[in-house]
């Protein structure tokens, strides 16, 4: 009975707010490939969000809402490092510019210029680029760090990743393989080691080396030993509570990733463990991903297991055959509402259907990776509408994940929104990047270089960033 009066109450409080709020139509400007808060993504007639639950988003767009409210948490050195990189982004000229000096810096062998040799030049890209972007190189470093995203600026949670590249060169040899899988076994291990109860882990599988590479290409199953170290990552963050989020690559290797990834899915998702441990990256920039996408969760409904779902816009858009992708940003983001929307509500729907008659909906996990404000309010819009009618625990896990160093105003927002914190199995983490200076910066190069275009559309942070400077400096002076 006092279960049922609290639900009430909560229900009765979540109503109450969203009489207390004017109706919004969220409009932008459309933009280009891959991500962005500036879109055109006015919610469908068909879609099951009602006015209602429209009018519970209490967070209006990050030039719009206090800009002390949204970034106050952030120290004053992190929002000054963040405007000046961001204006640097947001600019092609430089931004090119600054990619040049970087790959120049990593590949010298001058001492003046080498990050290896030059003590000076190393501290200046620490305390400015790897800042920004990555968490640290040593356990104790990133746990600090870790420990300030969760308890002062108030995330849910970590997403580390690993800063090791994928191994290029010819074919291996049989003692290279082994030593390639080593060390992602290693690495893969630290990384678990350092993460917390909840935490996300992201790895490739293609990690495991040249090898490795090879057999996803053939969509070939993983040797004994690269199966082994497979299972190893497994075991310690099941052990430990960590979820695992195997990354999505060039599509070329994607059918592989998805093939090893389902087989241990249906060990490691088990029903009893109460949430997903393996997720597979969808990639919405792809024609035929909501249809691959419905298959695996027809096949999660069948083998009843819980499916894992991360969905992203793509970052290898220039390497793709152009017949595999859509012709624009536009189609890339319908296509991403359309998976989010099947996933959040947890039910087929005309555009994500059932592949076989009668198949239930399974239950799903899901981590939504995305900078992109309009699919962050639409997702978030769903979960109010549900809460009015189904109590929060019993809703789907479901993630919002950002890069560190990027879209703070968006992330934060999320962290200080009323439906947020009575959303129980919601939450909100910071992508962080882990690995020696050398190891990181060629790392986000390589990230930068495949999504181009993302790494410009900085503006919306700069804004927010400048915004709140100069709400800083004005309280300097008395004037706020």
């Amino acid at each position: 009975m006092a279960l049922r009066i609290h639900h009430l109450q909560r229900l009765q409080s979540l109503q109450s707010l969203a009489r207390s709020q004017t109706p919004r139509t969220f409009s932008y400007t459309a933009r280009y490939v891959h991500q962005s808060s500036r879109q055109n993504v006015s919610l469908p007639t068909s879609s099951p969000v009602t006015a209602s639950s429209q009018i519970l988003n209490t967070q209006t767009a990050p030039h719009e809402a206090s800009t002390k409210a949204v970034l106050g948490r952030l120290p004053t050195s992190t929002v000054l490092r963040s405007y000046l990189i961001t204006a640097m982004s947001s600019s092609p000229v430089l931004l090119s510019l600054c990619f040049g000096i970087l790959r120049r810096m990593l590949d010298s062998k001058s001492y003046f210029m080498s990050v290896e040799h030059n003590p000076v030049l190393a501290t200046l890209l620490k305390k400015t680029f790897y800042a920004q972007f990555c968490v640290g190189e040593q356990k104790e470093e990133v746990v600090r760090n870790s420990e300030f995203a969760r308890n002062v600026l108030g995330y849910g949670g970590v997403y580390y990743e690993y800063a090791l590249e994928v191994l290029a060169g010819g074919e291996a040899t049989a003692e290279e393989t082994k030593q390639e899988i080593e060390v992602w076994r290693k690495g893969m291990l630290k990384s678990v080691d350092m993460a917390m109860d909840g935490d996300f882990v992201g790895l490739k599988w293609s990690g495991l080396g040249r090898h490795a590479l090879h057999l996803l290409q053939k969509q070939q199953d993983p040797t004994p030993e690269m199966l082994a170290a497979m299972t190893a990552a497994c075991d310690a963050a099941a052990a430990k509570g960590v979820t695992l989020l195997p990354g999505a690559e060039e599509e070329i290797t994607n059918i592989g990733i998805e093939k090893w990834t389902l087989a241990l899915q249906k060990k490691y998702n088990a029903p009893e463990h109460g949430r997903a441990l393996l997720y597979i990256t969808y990639q919405c920039y792809l024609r035929g991903i909501s249809q691959r996408m419905a298959q695996h969760l027809e096949i999660a409904s069948k083998e009843g297991y819980i499916a894992g779902v991360k969905l992203v816009r793509g970052a290898y858009l220039t390497y793709e055959p152009k017949e595999l992708t859509f012709d624009n940003k536009e189609s890339t983001d319908a296509n991403y509402d359309a998976c989010l929307d099947a996933a959040v509500q947890q039910q087929w729907t005309d555009k994500i259907p059932s592949p076989s008659p009668n198949t239930p909906f399974p239950p799903v996990n899901i981590v939504l990776a995305t900078h992109n404000l309009a699919s962050v309010q639409r997702a978030k819009q769903i979960r109010a509408s549900q809460m009015l009618t189904t109590a929060p625990e019993k809703l789907p896990r479901l993630t919002y994940a950002q890069l560190q160093g990027m879209a703070d105003e968006i992330s934060q927002s999320l962290v200080l929104d009323p439906t947020m914190k009575a959303d129980k199995q919601a939450k909100v983490v910071k992508c962080m990047t882990w690995g020696t200076t050398t190891e990181c910066l060629n790392f986000l190069l390589r990230r930068a270089s495949e999504n181009k275009e993302a790494a410009l559309r900085t503006v919306d942070t700069r804004k927010a960033m400048g915004a709140e400077l100069w709400r800083r400096t004005k309280g300097v002076f008395g004037l706020a």
